[in-house]
């Protein structure tokens, strides 16, 4: 276990290197092999850890530098990914259902399923689209659907709107401004960077709920 999270770390850490390589090593085929990532991510709730926003942030930049790709293809592969991988964790915690609140399974905390869901309550249907960008709450919001049984159209129009700003946005961002050389030459830095900015909104409200000024409690 330890030896698989240490390299995947170092897959992390050097994105944009493991990401070439797979670029000059497999040309073409590195659209489906860079799908199957994202919708791994956002749709099995055993992958969480992988990387989302930095990867699609390291293929833009990548697609800009070699011009391998076409990413004007890349981008659509990617959204019907985690439009797909959106539908396969609604419809595995629509089966599942409040079973998931009973106990931990080997491949889902209570934890990760009460967080998301109280989430939800504060946000809404708003969430499918917040959670896009931000990790672990991405991969099980659309499993919490499932479980509450939010409306599959309700559903599909936020998982649409947060897949468009997520994959466009972040890839594109990638295209655009991954060779200004000061990002180019910092590009692990970047990277955590992306992941630090992604998990914030998750620490805040951790620190929020942890430290905030609690209402007082009145006499009866």
């Amino acid at each position: 276990m330890l030896d698989l999270l240490t390299q995947l770390l170092d897959f992390i850490r050097h994105l944009d290197v493991h990401l070439e390589a797979l670029l000059t090593q497999y040309q073409w085929q590195t659209y489906f092999i860079l799908a199957l990532i994202i919708f791994c991510e956002t749709g099995l709730v055993v992958t969480p850890f992988l990387p989302g926003d930095s990867l699609l942030f390291a293929a833009g930049a990548l697609v800009a530098k070699t011009g391998i790709l076409n990413i004007w293809l890349l981008i659509p592969l990617l959204f019907a990914a985690a439009i797909l991988g959106d539908n396969t964790n609604y419809f595995f915690g629509k089966y599942l259902g409040n079973r998931v609140f009973t106990r931990d399974y080997w491949f889902i905390k209570r934890s990760y399923i009460t967080k998301t869901q109280e989430f939800y309550d504060k946000h809404g249907g708003k969430t499918l689209i917040m959670a896009r960008f931000i990790p672990i709450v991405r991969t099980f919001a659309p499993f919490v659907a499932g479980v509450g049984n939010m409306k599959y159209r309700r559903f599909m129009f936020n998982c649409v709107v947060g897949g468009i700003l997520w994959v466009t946005g972040v890839t594109l961002a990638g295209y655009f401004f991954g060779q200004i050389p000061i990002i180019k030459n910092n590009f692990e830095i970047v990277v955590f960077g992306i992941i630090g900015v992604s998990v914030l909104p998750v620490v805040f409200a951790f620190l929020q709920a942890k430290f905030g000024k609690k209402t007082p409690k009145t006499e009866a």
